[in-house]
């Protein structure tokens, strides 16, 4: 009986021991919706993530690194012959940054800036993807069924070598989310199942 209460106690002290040393984090960035609307060029991409940065990535940016993000957008076709056909495979560029004379923290996706007051602000805006046009006429066909796929990551590609090369061994530097995927029928105006804002 001693011998099973000093067994129970030291399991306890090794998983509260286990749970210190690794704590559970939860993912900085999630995708949690997205949707396929038809236009008048094709079909634009209308999604919904969630983006959080850690403390290493919030100190850096602050400190006036700019941090690199990426949503990737992908369409393929399955083929019981080969292997699956990529239709479409496309990425919007986002640079977050911190204007320590302003104050003021920017976010710029190609020839469009905002700036906002907060970082908060700033992240909100980054995690609503909105008209974003990934599919043009002519590209997909009305009786196929295809499976549509997106992403946000950061992306340390685009950051001076030195933080590539920290990005190499450190997690909080590697930031992705999992890839959100629906199937997609071109005679639908949105993808079946995966509703968000507009």
């Amino acid at each position: 009986m001693r011998y099973c209460r000093r067994l129970e106690s030291i399991l306890l002290c090794l998983a509260v021991f286990f749970c210190a040393a690794f704590p559970v984090q939860a993912a900085d960035i999630a995708a949690n919706s997205a949707e396929l609307v038809i236009s008048d060029d094709g079909y634009s991409l209308s999604a919904n993530f969630t983006v959080t940065l850690n403390r290493r990535l919030e100190e850096a940016v602050n400190k006036g690194v700019i941090l690199h993000f990426a949503a990737d957008f992908e369409l393929t076709r399955s083929r019981w012959y080969w292997f699956d056909e990529k239709i479409v495979k496309l990425s919007k560029l986002f640079q977050l940054s911190y204007h320590a004379l302003t104050r003021q923290y920017r976010l710029s996706s190609g020839a469009l800036h905002q700036s906002f007051a907060s970082l908060d602000e700033a992240l909100r805006v980054l995690s609503r993807v909105r008209h974003w046009q990934v599919i043009s006429k002519g590209e997909i066909s009305a009786d196929e069924i295809y499976l549509a796929s997106v992403r946000m990551r950061l992306d340390p590609s685009q950051m001076p070598k030195t933080f590539q090369v920290s990005a190499l061994s450190n997690r909080d530097w590697n930031q992705s989310s999992e890839w959100l995927l629906w199937n997609f029928s071109p005679s639908e105006t949105e993808a079946p199942g995966a509703g968000g804002e507009r």
